[in-house]
Parts: structure tokens; C-alpha cells; sequence
């Protein structure tokens, strides 16, 4: 039996999604914390609505990674970079999932009395076990700003590393996640 090369569509699919959902996401973040930005109450709403998508996009795709295997990384890879794919793939798990929580947490916390309604349609609820407190609400804030700008610097390690398989390697890292490139010999 021949060994699976490539991601499947449905792994495929989930990673641009959420890629592009968390790139809107740290856009909107950067626009709407600016104070001289116009209809920011507007950018926060949807920032949140996204930000609950990308929690249960990024659910769905960690169970349908725990389900599936992987393609295998090329034979000849150094142990630290084999080490370091691995340490990135899962830091971006925790901050698909481990962002919209802080950001869900900070807006519990909030003692502003101002609801979550996904796309001005569907109404969250509060996280109920955190109280209400601005020093609360800080803490999370300070996690989920902060964070956001390592996941910069993740994505930026990420495609920089995509790249370097594709231009330097010359290998099918990238092509077996990207979904139109045909694979190498």
C-alpha cells in the first residue's frame, strides 16, 4: 500500500479557513483597538463572531486530526526540525483553541453590560463560573493582545518554513497541505 502523501480535503480545507479566519481575526484586532478607528464597536462584534468560529472550526479539526494520521515529513529531515514542526503544530492548537476561549473569558468578565450576539443573530452566553471584574477582564486582555502578536510571529516561522521546503528543499511539505500544487518527483 502506497503511503499517504497528502493532507485529506476535509484537513485541507479546515487549515485555509482557519488560516484566513485568524488573519481577519489579528487584522480586526489591530483596527479595532485603534482609538481613531470608525465603527469600532462594529469590528469588536464581528471579531468575537469570528473569533467563536475559529474555537469550533478548530475543535472539529483537532478531533479529525486525532482521527486521521498525517501524511509522514520527508526521510532525511534534522531531529530539531522534525522537533520544531511538531512544537509548531501544536502551539497553533492551542492557539486556535486557547484564543477565542481568553477572548470569550475577557468578555465574561466584563463588568460593561454589553451581550455577545454572533453575527447580531445568535446570542452567547457568558462563560458562567468567571465573575464580573476589570482587573479580570485585564488579565485576560493582556493574555489574548499578547499572544495574538506570537501568533504573528508563528505564522510568520510557519510560511517561512512552508517556503523554505518548497524553494530550498525542493520537497512536497507544502504542496501536501496546499490544494491545487501538484506533488514533486
Amino acid at each position: 500500500m502506497a503511503a499517504q502523501t497528502r493532507y485529506s480535503k476535509t484537513a485541507i480545507a479546515l487549515h485555509w479557513t482557519i488560516a484566513v479566519l485568524i488573519i481577519g481575526l489579528i487584522i480586526f484586532g489591530l483596527l479595532m483597538t485603534n482609538p481613531n478607528m470608525p465603527n469600532r464597536f462594529v469590528l469588536y462584534q464581528l471579531h468575537k463572531s469570528f473569533g467563536i468560529m475559529v474555537l469550533i472550526l478548530s475543535i472539529f479539526r483537532l478531533i479529525w486530526r486525532l482521527l486521521h494520521t498525517p501524511p509522514p515529513l520527508p526521510e532525511g529531515m534534522k531531529k530539531w526540525e522534525v522537533a520544531a514542526a511538531k512544537f509548531t503544530h501544536i502551539a497553533f492548537y492551542v492557539i486556535m483553541i486557547g484564543m477565542p476561549l481568553l477572548g470569550w473569558a475577557m468578555v465574561s468578565a466584563s463588568p460593561l453590560p454589553i451581550p455577545t450576539e454572533l453575527f447580531w443573530t445568535i446570542p452567547w452566553p457568558d462563560i458562567p463560573f468567571i465573575p464580573e471584574s476589570e482587573e479580570l477582564e485585564d488579565t485576560f486582555q493582556f493574555l489574548h493582545g499578547n499572544i495574538g502578536k506570537l501568533t504573528i510571529g508563528l505564522i510568520v516561522l510557519h510560511f517561512g518554513a512552508a517556503m523554505k521546503h518548497h524553494f530550498v528543499n525542493k520537497d512536497n511539505v507544502f504542496v501536501r497541505m496546499f490544494p491545487w500544487a501538484r506533488e514533486r518527483d
